[in-house]
């Protein structure tokens, strides 16, 4: 079985996902769906059949979770020591040097990534470019707008 990555954080908040559709959801559509049996026949029940469908949803996303964390490879961030080079969970600084803009992201695993945060997929076209560059390195982008350039300001492992 391969593994996934994913840093601390992330594993920590698919557990709590976890917890919560094992604790809250799944209990809840029990009851509905018991409550949808107290009225009677079923064949034309609609709230019976939501209850079936939300129950089956709520089922596979447990098996998709336990799934993930099973195949997890967490990596802490904060212990990493990869001398200065851009690896999973490090977050860099960047800066477009069409524009100057400058940027900060941190590379994460699928199930994390959040552009609006700042986390972004370890699979994506920038995360790539960056992988193995260090502070001062020029890493080159294909973007759907063409080829953009990034200086790497900083790395840091936090």
């Amino acid at each position: 079985m391969t593994t996934i990555p994913i840093t601390k954080r992330g594993a920590e908040k698919l557990k709590e996902e976890l917890h919560r559709l094992k604790t809250v959801e799944r209990p809840a559509v029990i009851n509905a769906i018991a409550e949808a049996r107290a009225q009677g026949d079923l064949s034309e029940n609609a709230e019976y059949d939501a209850a079936k469908d939300r129950q089956g949803f709520i089922e596979g996303r447990i098996k998709e979770v336990e799934g993930k964390l099973a195949a997890a490879q967490v990596i802490d961030p904060a212990a990493l020591d990869a001398g200065g080079k851009v690896v999973f969970g490090a977050t860099v600084e960047l800066e477009d040097e069409d524009s100057g803009d400058r940027v900060k992201y941190q590379i994460v695993g699928e199930d994390e990534a959040d552009l609006k945060l700042g986390l972004i997929n370890i699979s994506s076209p920038i995360a790539r470019a960056l992988i193995g560059k260090e502070e001062g390195d020029t890493a080159e982008v294909q973007a759907p707008g063409g080829v953009r350039h990034y200086e790497v300001i900083s790395v840091s492992y936090l």
